[in-house]
């Protein structure tokens, strides 16, 4: 398998060259060796096409960071190309940076109907308002020309409505590239995946391959999302007081199966939290859900029916600290609370790096006196990937010269690209790209020709890639050391220290001891300046910030084998 780890290796002068006329050019933005932020560039001629424009969430190394977003640089480098941005689904990891991307290039953007909805909600709470008279809906079945790429939308199962493959068709041949997607044989309210279309295309003869690989690692097939309902209809038959069930917010098919499920046990519906709610209207307004206007009831009438005739629909399955969940749980909503009796469903997979965030409110649901019931303990999700089994049926399908794996870490990538070369493609034709990574197709072979800017803008409050590494190093510094601030003012005339050094610490040092840090530093400070006085030194000069603070840095790691961050403040007097 080719792999791209070291950049070194490779040409860099196609950084800012053109494509040939004749090759294809393939450079993904966001998406590889990592889960989220999707969008990938394709380039043939004078055309660009991208697929997906994601954000990606940080964790914990990235303190006080938003949002993660691709780094366009390619694309301004060459925005005399760029003629749109084609979406394969709704989901935040594959439309969350268009409004950053809108706000740099006037492009059209391609939706299927429910995506083109959220995108629409996106931009009106986007701050400044974003808009845009360059939407255009598209849906599974269509077809469009853009440029030189001819492109087909094909539907797919996933765990939103309207999610679609993209094929592009160019004169080097045909990419096949899958999006988010399972094979669902019995899905609730859609129909299953076009596989007959897939066929036709790998009939026609497939180029490339570049397949999700989100549960590349997981052997099988995925449950379908029929199998949820049936643990439903068991809960909703055992449970004696309110049900709360929280989910994806985007996951259409499992608020229409909760419904549904409330409709049949005489329930009403109260649906929590701000995502939640304007998937509801969305997919609504596309008549996406079915149910009696009398079921769905708000919030603020909740006191009017008793426990047993009540269903919850709430964000918070990640145990998102401000979501409608988490408020529940810790009796901070100010409508509701949870109370014993209740049964809490998390009706989601647990997304890695949210576990602790996870366990801790359903702790707190135990502790006040709810049964809660997660995917551990039963089969109350589906996920909206496919399985190694899906996988293969997909590569025999599209039967494609050239495998990529994607959206999906190193590991995935590369489990996927094993079970790719177990089915017969060969390890040279093969890729695990890196973002930022420039492919070249022709129509017999890929290559490596150089890379881009790949690594992502960090997104502080308002402000748009003005984060470094240098600043994450300090966050980091502040949160796990905290800080120390010294403030010394010194008499000119009489070259001494002109009273004691005021001295503040936060988040350093245990209470019981400020004291005794306190007393240090001024002990320090005051040492430092007799021998400057000794030696008949000016402490104006002698005294500097740099100087004072790695003495205090110094006396304060011997002491408690900490490194906070000083800040040392200097006054003449």
């Amino acid at each position: 398998m080719n792999s791209s780890n070291k950049k070194q290796t490779r040409t860099q002068t196609a950084k800012n060259k053109t494509s040939a006329d004749n090759v294809l050019r393939m450079i993904p933005l966001g998406g590889m060796r990592e889960i989220g932020k999707n969008m990938t560039v394709f380039e043939y001629g004078d055309d660009i096409v991208v697929i997906d424009c994601g954000m990606a969430f940080p964790d914990n190394r990235m303190p006080g960071i938003d949002v993660i977003i691709p780094d366009t640089t390619y694309l301004m480098e060459n925005r005399h190309k760029f003629r749109g941005v084609l979406i394969t689904h709704g989901h935040e990891d594959h439309i969350g940076a268009l409004p950053w991307l809108v706000k740099e290039f006037d492009v059209p953007i391609y939706a299927t109907p429910m995506a083109m909805k959220l995108i629409e909600i996106k931009f009106d709470n986007f701050r400044p308002r974003i808009t845009s008279d360059k939407l255009q809906v598209v849906r599974a079945g269509d077809t469009l020309r853009i440029g030189e790429f001819e492109i087909e939308f094909i539907h797919v199962n996933h765990s939103i409505a309207d999610a679609v493959s993209i094929a592009l068709t160019t004169p080097v041949g045909t990419i096949f590239y899958t999006g988010d997607f399972k094979i669902d044989y019995t899905p609730t309210t859609v129909r299953p995946i076009d596989l007959g279309k897939i066929a036709e295309i790998g009939n026609r003869g497939v180029l490339a391959l570049i397949s999700e690989s989100t549960n590349a690692e997981k052997e099988g097939h995925s449950l379908s999302e029929r199998d949820v309902g049936k643990a439903f209809t068991e809960i909703f038959m055992q449970a004696k007081g309110r049900i709360i069930v929280a989910t994806f917010s985007s996951n259409v098919f499992r608020l229409q199966q909760v419904i549904s499920m409330a409709e049949q046990f005489d329930r009403k519906v109260i649906i929590l939290g701000r995502s939640m709610q304007n998937v509801f209207e969305a997919a609504n307004s596309l008549d996406y859900l079915t149910f009696k206007k009398s079921t769905i009831v708000d919030i603020q009438s909740i006191d009017s029916f008793p426990p047993e005739e009540l269903v919850i629909l709430a964000t918070g399955s990640q145990g998102e600290p401000m979501s409608a969940l988490s408020r529940l749980a810790f009796s901070e909503h100010r409508s509701t609370e949870i109370i014993p009796g209740d049964t809490v469903v998390f009706s989601s997979s647990m997304i890695p790096g949210n576990e602790e965030a996870i366990y801790r409110v359903i702790n707190e649901l135990f502790m006040k006196g709810a049964q809660v019931i997660y995917e551990s303990l039963s089969e109350v999700h589906a996920s909206g990937h496919a399985c190694r089994d899906e996988l293969r049926q997909i590569i025999t399908l599209t039967r494609p010269r050239f495998f990529i794996p994607s959206h999906g870490e190193y590991r995935m990538l590369y489990r996927h690209a094993e079970l790719a070369n177990d089915m017969g493609i060969p390890v040279d034709n093969i890729a695990l790209l890196d973002n930022g990574d420039i492919v070249e197709f022709t129509k017999n072979s890929m290559n490596f020709v150089g890379y881009t800017e790949g690594a992502g803008i960090l997104i502080d409050g308002s402000g748009m890639g003005d984060v470094d590494e240098y600043v994450l190093r300090d966050r980091l510094r502040l949160a796990e050391d905290g800080v120390v601030s010294v403030m010394v003012a010194i008499d000119k005339v009489a070259n001494r220290l002109y009273g004691d050094p005021v001295v503040l610490a936060r988040g350093f040092i245990y209470e019981s001891e400020m004291h005794r840090i306190v007393e240090l530093c001024r002990e320090t400070i005051v040492e430092m300046a007799d021998e400057f006085w000794k030696k008949k030194k000016p402490l104006a000069h002698a005294m500097t910030p740099d100087y004072v603070r790695d003495k205090v840095q110094k006396a304060l790691y011997d002491y408690s084998r900490r490194r906070p961050v000083v800040m040392v403040s200097m006054m003449s007097i």
